[in-house]
């Protein structure tokens, strides 16, 4: 037998995504939003977008936020157009990658478009866009070498001293997940500076 196709409301998943205009929304809709538990972040408002082609080439869209929605798991299309209907807003789309949306957030691969200041980015329930960034290989060895920099610069010795560094208030988050997954070689570093220590204690 033929496999039934899934409608659109049986489709799921974990992140999704809508489009909001404040005119059309109730007054308390980031309360709702913040009340429904869900992890979300907020675009800066979009007042100054245009159409780019069309017979509106040129002409101001109507102002809106873009608005990313994150579940504890996926959940079906249906369940989030329940939650876009009651602010009265379009149907919801799901998101393939959070982090491309949030850049269209400011437009940030878009030089062509109006550039959307990312501090006026707001997050609510939890959310949090590091946990969607993954460094690349280059990334994580240029943040391998300032963390090596730094336990010469500060003198450490022990990779309990390093861990505890990471979570000081101004350090780059990634720099805790970057000295949380190479352990062995932060250990190696770490007590190999200690056993020259100690060799230019005992010479000395």
């Amino acid at each position: 037998m033929p496999r039934k196709k899934s409608s659109k409301n049986e489709v799921k998943k974990r992140h999704w995504a809508f489009v909001l205009y404040p005119e059309s929304a109730p007054e308390d809709w980031r309360e709702q939003l913040q009340m429904s538990g869900i992890k979300f972040a907020i675009s800066p408002y979009h007042d100054k977008d245009v159409y780019t082609d069309g017979e509106h080439k040129g002409l101001p869209k109507k102002p809106h936020y873009h608005i990313i929605l994150s579940y504890g798991s996926t959940t079906t299309f249906r369940n989030v157009e329940n939650l876009t209907k009651r602010l009265n807003q379009p149907i919801p789309q799901g998101l393939e990658s959070v982090l491309g949306y949030y850049r269209y957030f400011t437009h940030m691969d878009h030089p062509d478009k109006y550039q959307y200041d990312v501090s006026e980015i707001r997050a609510y329930n939890g959310f949090d866009i590091g946990d969607f960034v993954e460094l690349s290989k280059t990334e994580v060895l240029k943040i391998m070498r300032a963390m090596m920099d730094y336990i010469r610069e500060n003198d450490l010795m022990e990779y309990a001293d390093l861990m505890d560094m990471t979570m000081c208030e101004g350090v780059p988050p990634e720099w805790f997940d970057v000295a949380a997954s190479h352990t062995l070689f932060f250990t190696g570093y770490l007590k190999s500076r200690r056993f020259r220590v100690e060799g230019r204690d005992r010479n000395g």
